[in-house]
């Protein structure tokens, strides 16, 4: 016959496992915070990391395919439809594809049949009257295009710089990929240039009062950076010779970016 000490520890023991089991089962079948569906601070911090260099990136490329077109213009209105051309076909040829799925996720219009019959206008009848109603439907959509982006981010200095700094980059690079020996071997990318900095100030105005505010000395600095800058393309024509050096151009960049 057992014992009531040993039926006593039976039933102790019983009990002891039912508790457990009960236990491991709440805590198995409990969503856990982290598995909630509520995202932790370090996830939602990357996804708007994320979204910020996407908005960044979208902005460039449409900067960059107003840089092209700004000088085309000028080239245009030069009586230069030949040296025009390129710079009205590479925001197809070179750009479009970078943004078309930003476009349809943005739920922007498609506008690359407005810039291939700009395209045709300027290599088939750059006299046409036609061709500054093109012109223009071309420039509408790309603005079009840009305010896509939200008007907070697109009225922020610090994302607004962002953009110019990236527009600056490429136009470091197509300067010093034009100089050869001292000489401006490839001429497209001086004119290249020379657009992407034009457009990349025409933002900086946009946004200009505001860091005058904030930061007066930096704003300063970058207002002169962009002065002496410009001087490296005096004219949509280069220079036989550059009136700066790559090495100087690279430097007021560096110096307008470290102190936006």
């Amino acid at each position: 016959m057992m014992s009531k000490f040993y039926l006593f520890s039976l039933a102790s023991i019983s009990a002891i496992l039912v508790a457990l089991t009960g236990c491991n089962s709440s805590q198995t079948t409990s969503p856990s915070p982290s598995t909630s569906a509520t995202q932790s601070p370090a996830v939602t911090t990357e996804l708007t990391a994320t979204t910020e260099t996407k908005d960044a990136d979208y902005m460039v490329s449409l900067g960059l395919m107003k840089g092209h077109l700004i000088v085309a213009k000028e080239l245009l209105d030069q009586g230069k439809p030949d040296q025009a051309g390129p710079h009205v076909g590479h925001p197809v040829e070179e750009i479009y594809a970078d943004v078309e799925s930003e476009l349809s996720a943005r739920k922007v219009p498609e506008f690359k049949t407005t810039l291939n019959q700009l395209h045709e206008l300027v290599k088939s009848a750059p006299k046409d009257p036609k061709l500054a109603t093109q012109y223009e439907a071309a420039i509408k959509a790309i603005d079009q295009a840009i305010a896509a982006v939200p008007e907070t981010k697109r009225q922020s200095p610090e994302f607004v710089l962002e953009v110019i700094n990236g527009l600056l980059d490429t136009a470091n690079e197509e300067y010093e990929a034009a100089i050869s020996e001292g000489k401006f071997s490839e001429i497209i990318e001086y004119q290249d240039s020379r657009g992407f900095v034009i457009y990349a100030e025409t933002l900086y105005q946009s946004i200009s009062e505001s860091i005058q505010k904030d930061a007066p000395n930096k704003a300063k600095i970058i207002t002169a950076s962009f002065a002496e800058l410009k001087k490296a393309w005096p004219s949509a024509i280069p220079p036989t010779s550059p009136v700066i050096t790559s090495e100087k151009v690279s430097q007021l960049i560096e110096t307008i970016k470290k102190n936006s």
